[in-house]
């Protein structure tokens, strides 16, 4: 039986399989090494990095909930000089390309962030995070006004020749206005959709279960939201779309490329079962043959809406 050609071209970027790790669920990757083949994963998205190192917030700042989670974590992570000094030698030495998550309080630091990561080949791209607050602009979160996702893409696109992917928000509006506009300022590709905002509270004593009060949800319960963000997204734009958001299996995987999106990102299955991203290649490979399909760029976008 030939085996389908997984390749996938993401804005240039080219992947050797359509499975990527969402920043903030897979560390640096070397602590799954023990786990799974990491040489099988089509990218690898570290945590999230600041130009600081950051503690985070304080616990409790996970909680289950129903068909899901909520994190409040508050990016917490290593900054990014002990990023390139003790997390990227090893990342080195992987085949799949590592993409670097960024994210900043101000345009200024999304832009020196971009710039301190350019010398570095082993880095191959950046995804930028926009939903964080914009300390100058009282609070307001990049990824929800146009303007200030406009700023902060244009800044980093003009500080890195790496390919350029930006997570969107969904707490948005118009999610199709934001895909837009990123696209204009220069992305490569859209990943979507980041964490709902969400709470959960402790009816016996009174209080929220999350420390933050209010965290970001993600899992299963997420899946038909992001699966209509990125369905809207790609009708909206022409660069490749990563769907992401509540894909625990390679069901949920080839749904996402169904609606029109090129490559995915397993999130919150990581921490379910560390070997999620080994079964959706295998089980997206196995589909394929069943259906007679040699290639997986044969789904993309292929769902009939009339």
């Amino acid at each position: 039986m030939t085996i389908p050609d997984m390749t996938v071209d993401i804005g240039g970027l080219k992947l050797q399989n359509p499975v990527m790790t969402a920043s903030g669920t897979f560390g640096y990757a070397r602590e799954f090494e023990h786990y799974i083949d990491l040489n099988r994963l089509g990218g690898i998205i570290v945590k999230g990095l600041s130009l600081e190192p950051s503690k985070g917030n304080l616990p409790p700042r996970i909680v289950e909930t129903d068909c899901g989670m909520l994190n409040a974590i508050g990016l917490e992570n290593v900054g990014i000089d002990a990023f390139i000094q003790d997390k990227l030698p090893f990342l080195k030495t992987l085949c799949p390309p590592t993409i670097a998550n960024i994210y900043g309080k101000t345009v200024e630091e999304y832009a020196m962030l971009a710039e301190r990561m350019e010398p570095f080949d082993a880095v191959k791209g950046l995804e930028v995070n926009i939903s964080c607050p914009n300390v100058k602009e009282g609070g307001v979160a990049f990824g929800s006004d146009p303007k200030l996702a406009r700023d902060v893409v244009k800044a980093v696109r003009e500080k890195t020749t790496k390919h350029l992917m930006v997570k969107l928000s969904p707490n948005v509006t118009d999610i199709a206005l934001m895909a837009r506009v990123a696209a204009d300022a220069g992305a490569d590709a859209l990943s979507l959709i980041n964490t709902i905002t969400g709470m959960a509270v402790d009816l016996s004593t009174r209080r929220p279960k999350l420390a933050n009060v209010t965290g970001g949800l993600s899992g299963p319960a997420i899946k038909p939201v992001a699966l209509r963000m990125v369905w809207q997204a790609v009708q909206a734009v022409k660069i490749p779309i990563v769907g992401v958001g509540g894909i625990m299996n390679a069901t949920d995987a080839l749904e996402f490329m169904m609606v029109g999106a090129t490559a995915i990102q397993v999130g919150t299955a990581n921490f379910v079962n560390p070997g999620s991203t080994m079964a959706i290649i295998d089980g997206m490979q196995a589909w394929l043959q069943k259906e007679g399909l040699n290639d997986v760029k044969q789904l993309i976008g292929t769902l009939v809406t009339n």
